[in-house]
């Protein structure tokens, strides 16, 4: 647990304090005044439906709400008024077909407390336009969709092999192995060089991200972000914040590093791109190149870039384990394809079964089940429904990546749903881990490149087996704000 019982005695003496002082000012009004408002539950004083969500996986909650209300439905959670997207036909009409009427996102607070509404994914109006333009101008610049970045990955691969290797087939726990090797990608192109696995710099990063990335899931950070008196009380929320400060101490002592040997015309990475950019904008009051921005970007970079695709790898390999016939059918078509050449991007196109289990991977692991929030920019006439601007939007990414309307078997690991009756790979549009519209995710190219050079460069190598004689191997998904496996020793065993 991320908060002690004591801590929980506390909020709930909070909350039977605000609920007495609300009650006496007759603070409740109701719902019926907010116009053609999507249905929704009925909703109590202050907590709104909280006491109906399940505060650890509330998608499961909201898939099951979807069933009784429909695609659109509202949901107030504490002070939060929000609206739920269900199923792909209409999350992609929204995200898609309104793309700017969906592409502002809400005040959560502890993403306020994280980059202070700078950086990339949870900043505003053009502050957003500037940086994600900039951001991925640059990533390209470095190599991102190229033979420079595979080249990096390839080589990254490497030092995972020889480390996984090292074990000689002793059961491990890949979660921190795979968060390095991806996590090294990131610091390449942002510092120009890569970070020796043994380095206490990037393990310090490293168990930040982990940790943050846990409890931005957390049952309290849900409660502090609807419910801002417990701002001022214990809890999940201040670790956050001090895991940031100290992410942000090893940035700012990145940025005098570089700002030292900074050479326009011989430029290392992400930071010394910026801090050319803020000098030459030095002189506009208005300037988005500021620090904080700076910080806010590489925060994102390092947290969403390293978890979610070290995560996938995981499910990957688990699911490969878990379904040894399609491991089976995986080594077959390296070996037909690859042999024992260095695997490339280019070799995706002949392996369709291969790349079919990668996007099921990420299609059943269902790695960021809420989607990242939305808010609309203006009064919004959708399916029937009036939504005034600044409505809080959920699109419920699970309810796309799983429905029944668009995958023969939503419930099951089936990496048919990208094949066609030749076993050639065949596109769906329902696959949206990466979101979509205006706010989908920037640095998909780069996930993707990643994700089948680590999968066919370890699978290439490796036999996955379970650490022990069991006949059940179970995968679980564990907490966070992405949904990780739970983690687990597993055996790395070198093929012959």
């Amino acid at each position: 647990m991320d908060c002690s019982y004591s801590t929980w005695i506390l909020y709930g003496l909070a909350l039977l304090i605000v609920l007495y002082i609300l009650k006496s000012l007759n603070f409740w009004t109701s719902d019926s005044s907010v116009g053609n408002f999507p249905p929704g539950p009925r909703t109590l004083p202050v907590i709104g439906n909280l006491h109906m969500i399940n505060l650890k996986r509330p998608n499961i909650t909201l898939m099951k709400l979807a069933k009784k209300y429909g695609p659109v439905y509202s949901l107030q959670m504490g002070n939060v008024k929000m609206v739920v997207l269900s199923g792909y036909e209409t999350v992609k009409s929204a995200l898609v077909d309104y793309a700017d009427d969906f592409s502002e996102r809400p005040h959560i607070p502890i993403m306020e407390d994280i980059n202070n509404g700078f950086g990339i994914p949870f900043s505003h109006g053009e502050n957003w336009k500037a940086m994600r333009r900039f951001t991925l101008s640059t990533l390209r610049d470095f190599g991102m969709g190229k033979r420079t970045i595979e080249d990096r990955i390839i080589e990254e691969c490497g030092f995972l092999i020889k480390l996984l290797e090292s074990l000689e087939g002793k059961p491990t726990d890949l979660t921190i192995k795979t968060n390095f090797a991806i996590g090294n990608i990131i610091i390449s192109i942002i510092v120009g060089h890569r970070f020796d696995y043994q380095d206490s710099a990037l393990l310090h990063i490293m168990k930040i991200i982990d940790e943050n990335m846990r409890l931005l899931g957390s049952p309290s950070i849900m409660i502090y972000n609807v419910l801002p008196i417990f701002q001022y009380l214990p809890g999940a929320h201040m670790k956050v914040k001090r895991n940031i400060e100290k992410l942000h101490a090893f940035f700012n002592s990145k940025f005098v590093e570089h700002l030292k040997l900074l050479d326009k015309d011989d430029q290392r990475g992400y930071i010394d791109a910026f801090l050319v950019k803020q000098e030459e904008e030095k002189s506009d009051p208005n300037s988005y190149f500021h620090e904080e921005n700076l910080r806010g970007v590489l925060t994102t970079l390092f947290m969403a870039g390293t978890e979610t695709t070290s995560s996938t790898i995981r499910w990957t390999i688990l699911f490969m384990i878990q379904n040894p016939e399609i491991q089976k059918r995986v080594h077959d078509e390296i070996d037909k394809v690859i042999g024992s050449a260095v695997p490339r991007i280019d070799h995706r196109k002949d392996m369709p079964y291969t790349n079919a289990v990668i996007h099921e991977t990420q299609r059943f692991a269902n790695i960021l089940p809420m989607n990242l929030p939305r808010e609309t920019t203006k009064d919004t006439f959708f399916q029937g429904y009036h939504l005034p601007k600044g409505t809080y939007i959920v699109p419920l990414l699970e309810s796309v990546l799983h429905d029944r309307t668009q995958f023969e078997k939503p419930l099951s690991f089936f990496p048919e749903h990208f094949l066609d009756s030749k076993g050639q790979f065949v596109k769906n549009s329902a696959f949206m881990p990466f979101s979509a519209g205006r706010r989908a995710c920037p640095g998909e190219t780069l996930a993707k490149m990643e994700l089948f050079l680590f999968f066919t460069s370890l699978m290439q190598k490796f036999s996955f087996r379970p650490s022990t004689s069991k006949t059940n191997f179970y995968v679980k998904p564990s907490v966070g704000l992405t949904i990780p496996p739970m983690a687990q020793e597993i055996c790395c065993v070198p093929r012959i």
